[in-house]
């Protein structure tokens, strides 16, 4: 079992296991099948709504499940340590950045229209920020919303979509008012609207069993009513969502690096080479310190800009620091485990080898690693 977060109480513990439980039984065993078909059931949501875990972090009037980013935070531990399918856990998961803008900037109708079915895993969500020629710079996103009486007319494309392909409704970032970020709005879209399409399913380097689409807007025209909190002020709304989004980048990274550590050592305790096992050569142990570690450290800070949040402190910037950190840690681990596993590691029969490929994605999503760089700088004045 890993080590919890330094802020973890008995409650969280007892969440720890019922989350490693249903991972135990219900991913586990499919991982594979999953990520060979780059896709898991959809009856999947609606079995995680059943065992209680579809609400963890969410308000229990709109059918949640009560806590805060600890408990986020603790329960992506067991799903990814467990489950050993990381990108069935971040399918699972995609309304963790899609529901957030809808609970903080939404009106009480919209709340109840949007939230609930998510929560019983009847609908599932997605966010939509960025485009094919944007990339990281959210205050260009060319998307176009045209307001034409009770409705907006909106025109553009989205990509990199998690779980695009199958979403019921998108929050999608899109331009309202004039260029830079004075301009962005969120509008909900849902499925079915004339004009919204997938246009790709993307295949991607890791998450094979995350699906992740390209979406097109052709003269879409979307009910004013959609419209999440005033008009043009979308910016600072996505940038209050990628903190959280952040730091829950970085807890699946620390996740995944674990797993690979323990999959590294129990390999290391097993295979003999020259005459003993590979734990038993000093480099391989000094490997295996390094990371266990590095592992402590990204955990460390990872809690700790966590419990700040939780107080209600607004630390973009360490959030930033925080997803770089659990970022390199878990590149080099994932690296160190291919590396002790041998030519094994390079099996797609063996867990590391997954890992591998799962890591490469995070110092790109959510902000690549150069942008939480210039957060960083920004805030540090330099």
């Amino acid at each position: 079992m890993t080590s919890p977060y330094f802020f973890e109480t008995e409650e969280h513990a007892q969440l720890r296991t019922q989350v490693r439980r249903f991972a135990d039984k219900q991913l586990a065993p499919h991982a594979t099948e999953w990520e060979e078909a780059e896709e898991f059931p959809l009856s999947l949501y609606r079995d995680l709504a059943n065992a209680g875990l579809m609400g963890i972090g969410y308000p229990e009037e709109f059918g949640g499940s009560g806590g805060d980013l600890g408990h986020t935070l603790a329960a992506a531990d067991e799903m990814v340590l467990a489950g050993h399918s990381v990108g069935t856990v971040v399918g699972l998961s995609s309304h963790g950045i899609a529901l957030p803008p809808i609970l903080a900037h939404g009106t009480q109708a919209q709340k109840e229209r949007w939230v609930p079915p998510v929560m019983r895993g009847e609908k599932v969500s997605a966010l939509a920020i960025t485009e094919p020629g944007g990339g990281s710079d959210v205050a260009a996103l060319k998307t176009r919303a045209v307001r034409d009486g009770d409705h907006y007319i909106v025109s553009g494309a989205k990509t990199f979509i998690t779980s695009g392909t199958r979403a019921d409704f998108v929050t999608t970032a899109v331009r309202t008012g004039g260029p830079g970020y004075g301009g962005i709005s969120l509008l909900v879209i849902e499925r079915g609207t004339p004009g919204f399409s997938v246009s790709k399913k993307l295949k991607k380097t890791g998450w094979w069993a995350s699906d992740t689409a390209e979406l097109s807007f052709d003269e879409c025209r979307v009910p004013v009513e959609n419209l999440l909190g005033p008009e043009n002020s979308g910016f600072m709304a996505i940038m209050s969502n990628f903190v959280h989004e952040r730091l829950y980048l970085a807890g699946q990274c620390v996740a995944i690096a674990e797993l690979a550590y323990q999959e590294a050592r129990k390999y290391a305790r097993e295979r003999q080479a020259f005459g003993k096992s590979l734990s038993g050569f000093q480099v391989t142990r000094h490997k295996l310190a390094d990371m266990a570690t590095r592992i402590a450290a990204a955990r460390a800070l990872t809690g700790e800009v966590a419990s700040r949040v939780m107080r209600g402190e607004t630390i973009m910037s360490q959030a930033a620091m925080a997803k770089n950190t659990a970022t390199d840690t878990c590149s080099w681990v994932v690296n160190e485990a291919v590396q002790i596993h041998g030519g094994y590691g390079y099996m797609r029969e063996t867990i590391v080898e997954r890992l591998y490929r799962d890591a490469r994605l995070y110092p790109i999503g959510g902000g690549t690693r150069e942008i939480m760089n210039e957060i960083i700088s920004k805030a540090e004045g330099y």
